[in-house]
Parts: structure tokens; sequence; C-alpha cells
């Protein structure tokens, strides 16, 4: 684009006017918003359709809802969270003077949002840079073009292009602005895209959140309600057809179970979606036919324990269990990102935790056990972004819960105050009087050292 820097400067000078810092300011917009997501929520809900064959219902569960209750949130906590810390002042050297801890914006900052919850990821983070006083530019996944048209619709309507801006294209596109400087840079999708925009954010010493994915690993121990155990994991896993980064990607068993939780699975797949997935409005199809294409070709390995069809011109797979699988097969290569779940069986813990610390630290685990003991061992030997105990997927949707990756599913954290934070510059403040001048710090320094460690205790 060639009007792309003239633009981003617009907004650089209107950011310098100072007015996105005012508190008023910001609780309007975030008002704003909230207005306009609920006069475009029925046409988002067409576009949901199109693109992703996401019914009403997870629509609201998984994107506007969201995003509404964040909003909320933001309102009504903006100025206690806004307003400066006071700390100590603990040094003698420091004498008459007053300390705190300021939240600024950073500026313009930019974020990029991927196709599998297209709006939730991409305005749950606006939310968290208008609260903190940025100014911004969005920019919306390709792959889900309805959403993506209709969200560029809002945005236009609703704010000044000075403010937040929306830029809608090809991958062409997103490497353009990759390449620009910015104040802050949010992105979500996959680690290996991430890496791109890491090296490029370098380039201008640009920070950055990355909001990643990888293999997040489920586990059902002897002691398991499996019951409960079958009906929340294919519920977690089949949200979305699969295509959510926090989804099981994998399912460790005991082998004392395996065969019965297998079969209420397979159980609840049935009631859940019908013996027809395919013609169920409750369960999502794949984006497009390519990531059809890539996740049909995992079923060339182990055993189809329940589901298996797929029809790439619906782009539709249906809800899939994979038994007999190696951890060399290509689907445990990389994250499967869609409704394919794979299954391994365990008789020792230390062989389910050995298999997850060799491989990268993923951004969720679920645990389901009853035992308080080996619930918090497993939390103990093991690191991932998020958790759940007995759950799945569900600590995302608690907004006093930081939501993030670590290692090579992510960096830095969002969600309710964590939004607020991630987008804040924390700026240490000491105020200083003039009626006392400790004459200690200057030179010379002969003779005075004992006097510099005891005012530095």
């Amino acid at each position: 684009m060639k009007d792309l820097p003239q633009q981003l400067q617009n907004q650089r000078d209107y950011f310098l006017t100072h007015k996105t810092k005012d508190l008023e300011f910001r609780v309007e917009q975030l008002k704003i918003l909230k207005k306009a997501i609920l006069k475009y929520e029925d046409r988002l809900y067409e576009a949901f359709w199109k693109d992703l064959r996401k019914s009403k219902f997870e629509t609201y569960e998984t994107e506007l809802g969201l995003v509404l209750e964040e909003i909320d949130r933001h309102i009504c906590r903006l100025h206690s969270w806004a307003r400066p810390i006071k700390v100590s002042t603990n040094q003698l050297l420091h004498f008459w003077s007053k300390s705190s801890i300021r939240k600024e914006p950073y500026g313009l900052v930019l974020i990029m949002a991927p196709w599998n919850y297209p709006f939730q990821l991409l305005i749950n983070p606006l939310v968290g840079a208008v609260s903190a006083g940025n100014c911004v530019a969005l920019k919306p996944s390709e792959l889900s073009p309805n959403i993506a048209g209709i969200i560029e619709e809002m945005i236009k309507e609703f704010f000044e292009p000075q403010y937040i801006s929306l830029f809608n294209g090809e991958m062409e596109l997103s490497q353009s602005l990759i390449g620009q400087k910015w104040d802050l840079i949010f992105f979500t999708g996959s680690p290996a895209v991430g890496r791109i925009v890491m090296e490029s954010a370098a380039r201008n010493l640009t920070p950055l959140v990355l909001e990643l994915g990888g293999k997040s690993p489920c586990i059902v121990d002897a002691d398991a309600n499996l019951k409960v155990a079958a009906s929340r994991i294919v519920w977690g896993k089949f949200l979305n057809a699969g295509q959510t980064c926090i989804a099981p990607d994998y399912l460790f068993v005991h082998s004392s179970v395996k065969a019965e939780l297998l079969r209420l699975m397979s159980e609840k797949i049935t009631q859940y979606f019908g013996i027809k997935p395919g013609e169920c409005i409750d369960y999502p199809g794949i984006v497009n036919e390519a990531k059809t294409q890539r996740l049909a070709g995992f079923l060339g390995r182990g055993k189809v324990v329940a589901g298996g069809e797929v029809d790439i011109k619906r782009r539709f797979i249906s809800p899939t269990i994979l038994d007999n699988i190696s951890p060399a097969d290509p689907v445990m290569q990389e994250e499967i990102f869609g409704p394919i779940l794979p299954v391994f069986e365990f008789s020792m813990m230390s062989e389910v935790i050995d298999f997850i610390n060799s491989n990268p630290k993923p951004l969720a685990l679920y645990y389901f056990s009853e035992n308080a003991l080996n619930q918090e061992d497993l939390l103990m030997k093991t690191s991932s972004g998020g958790a759940c105990i007995n759950d799945v997927i569900t600590h995302v949707a608690n907004s006093n819960l930081p939501f993030g990756g670590v290692g090579n599913s992510g960096m830095g954290m969002y969600h309710g105050k964590f939004s607020f934070d991630a987008f804040s510059h924390q700026r240490a403040v000491i105020k200083k009087s003039t009626r006392l001048d400790v004459p200690v710090r200057y030179p010379p320094y002969r003779g005075k050292l004992w006097m510099l460690k005891k005012l530095l205790k």
C-alpha cells in the first residue's frame, strides 16, 4: 500500500494530540465499540455461517459474548487500573522522595488476528489497546473474508481512521505491516508465523505479545470421572470443529479405563452432533478446502474409533477419534487444528510427564483426576501457558486469569486487567525534594564508601 506510511503517520500525529490518554475519552470509545458490535450482531452471525458454518449459539459463546463481557469489565474497572501506583522509597539516599508507577499507552499498536476466531481474537485485544489509551491498526485474517469485511465496515462507521484503522488484504499486506515501525505488535497465530513477526519486529526493537499455539495434551487418569471427562473433552475438542488453539490436541488415557472412555466419548459425539454430523447445524465446517485436505491426510495412520468421514468440497471432517497412533505419525508432528483426536494409553504418569517435557511447551494442559496430590504433582512437573483440572478450555473464559503461552506457545498475556497491562508501559517515576541534597554521591569519593554503604541499606 503506497499510502500505508502516511496513514500510520496520521495515527501517530493523532496520538501526539494526547486525546487518547484521557480516561473519559477511553471509556466513551469502549461504549461506542459495544454499540457498534450490537448494531452489527445479526450481520456477524451471517458472516460466521458463510465463513465457518458456525451457529449463532457458538458464535455468541466463543466470539461476541466474550468480547462484550470484556468491554463491560474494562468500562467498570478502567479508572482503578489506570491510577498511578504509589510505592515505597526505601533508602536513605532517597530521603524526601516519592516513587510511583504510571500506566501509560505505548502509542501506535498493531493487532493481527487469525481466522479461527476472527472476531474475538481481533476485537478482544482491541479492547485492551483502547482501554490503555493507544491508537490502533487492525489486521483481520484474509481466510475469513466475510467476517473481515463486516468488521471493516463496523470500524469505519464508528471510528475515525486516525484513531483506529483497519487494513484488509492478503498476505502481502501483512508482510508490509509487520515491516513498519510500531510501538507494540500483538500477534495471534501459529508459532511458525510468530517467528517471522518476531524477526521483523526485532529490526525496529518493537515489543511483542505473541499468542501462539502448539500441541496441548489432555490426560485422563484411572480415577477420573469418566462420564464427565468424556462430555467435556468431546465438547472442547470439537468446538469450532477443533479449530481452537487451546483445544485438546492429543489424549493420554490410563490403560485401565481406555476402552470405557473411548466408548463414552463415541456416545457423546453422537449425542451432540447426531449420526450425521455433516447435517448438524451445531457442528462448524473447516475454513477452506486446503485446510480440509491437510487434515484428511492425517487419517491415513491409526485406527478410526469414531468419525473419519471427509468431504473436501463441503469443507467437512466428522468428529474423529484415532487410536493406535505413534508419536512419529504425521498427526503428531504439528498442531492438528481440526476435529481429529489421537489417543495414547499409559500405565505410569511418569511416562506422560516425560513425553510432555520432551516436546515444546504447550499453550494449555488438561488433566482429569480426583486425586489432589496427583493434580499438584502434574502441575509442578510440567509447564504450559494455562491449565485446567477436570475440564478443558474454560480457563480462557475467566477474565481474572491471564491468557497466554510460554516458550514455543507464546509470550505475554492478556484478558481483563492483563489486557490493560499488556498495552500499557509501566513508567517508573521518582519525585524528589530539593530541600535536602545528600553530598555523598558527588565526587571526590575518598573516605565516603562507608557512608554510601549505610545509605544503601
